[in-house]
């Protein structure tokens, strides 16, 4: 039982990244795209997933359609080091954008969200440095992409909602986050391709019941 979620969660993975890559080469409009999508993150077999991508013909071979850890870019423009200072302001960084060997971060009265799902990551290790004092930093990655957060807190909360991917790959790129959070949050969180933040608790939530469930039928009769 459990490892059908576990291939309901994978399919379920490549057809919201079909759907997402299909919307934008413009097969289809927003409101389709949200209909599907709903659609997906509702299904409970495979079965139901399939008709969803059926009418796109085979999926395209990119990573752009495939939820695989991502791949690292050795560009030579790559800046080795970047400082950014976040003071009573806001600041995000999506889409394509090509990250820093090392980002030095500070946060004070402001937030800052990050995402890495379509961004450029050198090989090896990038480090993050953040010192958060009264702020905000929100970190979104990829499925599969490396991880590791060693940051301490001070009245401050870090609060990790990430996969780690299953196997340890020397050509993955991996995302190190060190520092301190004082009066602040930071919270580092996995979300598929196209997917939003209410989107994504709600798979986590979904997914959760499905695998206690799982769990609960796993059990000899009797056990309590």
């Amino acid at each position: 039982m459990a490892q059908s979620l576990v291939a309901l969660r994978d399919r379920r993975e490549q057809v919201i990244a079909q759907l997402s890559n299909s919307y934008a080469q413009d097969l289809f409009d927003v409101d389709e795209l949200e209909r599907r999508l709903d659609l997906a993150h509702g299904a409970r077999s495979v079965a139901e997933l399939d008709p969803l991508v059926a009418d796109l013909g085979p999926p395209v071979a990119t990573t752009a359609l495939v939820v695989a850890a991502p791949t690292a870019i050795d560009d030579p423009a790559r800046l080795a080091i970047k400082k950014q200072r976040v003071i009573m302001s806001a600041v995000e960084r999506r889409g394509r954008w090509s990250v820093p060997r090392a980002l030095d971060l500070r946060v004070f009265w402001g937030s800052i969200e990050l995402d890495f799902r379509d961004a450029s990551l050198g090989p090896g290790v990038t480090t993050i440095h953040v010192r958060v004092m009264m702020g905000n930093v929100e970190v979104i990655l990829p499925p599969n992409l490396g991880i590791d957060v060693d940051v301490s807190s001070f009245a401050g909360s870090v609060t990790e909602r990430h996969r780690v991917p299953p196997d340890d790959d020397p050509a993955r790129p991996t995302l190190r986050i060190v520092g301190t959070v004082r009066f602040g949050n930071l919270e580092v969180t996995t979300r598929l391709p196209g997917e939003t933040a209410r989107d994504a608790a709600r798979r986590d939530k979904r997914e959760r019941k499905q695998l206690a469930r799982a769990e609960r039928k796993a059990l000899p009769p009797g056990t309590p």
